[in-house]
């Protein structure tokens, strides 16, 4: 009787992607284009910048956002062996627009850092731009030098070198948030490629006495490490946005104080709409808020590993490397960002992927998320026996 009952059902058509991975990273859209206007009213109705209009940054970011979906349409339609092709190419685009932004009078400088090329209306920021063409170049680069993986020379060196001129000219700008978050996902796909363990213990190393000199000597930055160990020995000071953030958590308690009723972001936490938009979240929407947007990254970065491994199993190398380069992007970026907003982390200018506002951003997440599921769309035409 069952098997009849079976046999007899409608057979379900597979899914063309992965509805998880899409729906999660839609949801995490969409509660921050929500939260970018609850965090942004305050600053847009006092600033004569945006005309005092309480809609301000929701307009525009709901603009950048339906212009990344519509791109992200487009990108979907890009085989990846297309990616791969260009992926030198689009790395070259990248460092020349790195060196362009560090011109006097053609990069537009903010609170001191030169990072914005204005196109007029919009200002377009070289290192979102960079960290997908770092996955992209990065998995090229891992799948042609497989074969001499373990040689340090052969492997290493070149990839090092070219993440030595990335950082340098991030450095100058200065934004050490992206450099970090390049240099992790550099590291990990190279990892992931098969790098000898050995070998990447001794980078690894190396690395974190590069990143301790670069504290050491920098006082701006080295402020930032002591300061974040205890907000409150300045308040007023280095330690102002954390200790604002913290009590922006304190206030939320387990549910909240409810939508839109934050105080923090009435001008006393700064950069509320974009670098600190968790700390408005889990003031207006409390530790449950949080543990939802968590699990939203946690479903996307795992997602992104599924599709990777996938990809491994059907031996789609390139694609595989992507997948679990932008799983490393998302992850790496957003463990960062949650760190700062807890005061895990020292405070730097990183926004949450997906949900923060910001135009360069928001575009590139949503083209980085279609070639992932682009990636995911081929691992299912070929294993449902269909040509790409």
């Amino acid at each position: 009787m069952l098997n009849k009952m079976l046999l007899d059902a409608p057979h379900r058509q597979p899914s063309e992607v992965d509805t998880v991975l899409l729906w999660s990273a839609l949801a995490l859209l969409l509660v921050g284009l929500v939260m970018v206007y609850s965090a942004s009213i305050a600053t847009a109705e006092g600033s004569k910048f945006s005309g005092h209009q309480a809609g301000y940054f929701l307009i525009r970011h709901a603009v950048f956002l339906s212009v990344g979906l519509l791109a992200a349409a487009v990108v979907f339609q890009i085989p990846m062996v297309a990616w791969q092709r260009l992926a030198p190419w689009l790395f070259f685009v990248g460092v020349f627009l790195l060196v362009i932004v560090l011109i006097p009078g053609v990069g537009r400088s903010v609170n001191g850092a030169q990072r914005w090329l204005s196109l007029g209306l919009v200002n377009l920021q070289p290192s979102e731009l960079m960290k997908l063409f770092a996955v992209l170049y990065t998995a090229d680069y891992t799948v042609r030098k497989m074969p001499v993986m373990h040689n340090l020379k052969q492997a290493f060196l070149p990839m090092a070198g070219a993440m030595v001129l990335v950082g340098i000219l991030l450095l100058k700008e200065p934004d050490f948030g992206a450099f970090v978050v390049i240099i992790m996902i550099a590291m990990g796909i190279l990892f992931l490629g098969g790098i000898r363990a050995r070998l990447f213990i001794v980078l690894t190393v190396v690395l974190l006495a590069a990143f301790a000199i670069l504290i050491v000597v920098s006082p701006y930055r080295r402020d930032r490490i002591f300061g974040f160990m205890d907000p409150w020995a300045d308040a007023f000071g280095s330690g102002y946005q954390l200790s604002h953030a913290l009590i922006a958590f304190g206030r939320g308690e387990l549910f909240g104080v409810g939508l839109g009723a934050s105080v923090e972001k009435l001008f006393y936490l700064p950069e509320a709409h974009t670098d600190f938009l968790l700390a408005v979240i889990a003031e207006e929407l409390g530790f449950s808020g949080v543990v939802v947007v968590i699990v939203l990254f946690a479903l996307v970065v795992q997602r992104a590993f599924l599709i990777g491994r996938q990809a491994v199993s059907l031996e789609r190398v390139y694609p595989a490397l992507v997948a679990q380069g932008i799983g490393i992007w998302f992850g790496i970026q957003g463990f960062v960002n949650m760190g700062v907003n807890t005061g895990l982390l020292p405070t730097k200018g990183l926004t949450l992927p997906l949900m923060s506002f910001g135009g360069s951003g928001i575009l590139i997440n949503c083209i980085a998320l279609s070639v992932l599921l682009r990636a995911d769309w081929e691992n299912r035409q070929l294993m449902h026996g269909r040509k790409l």
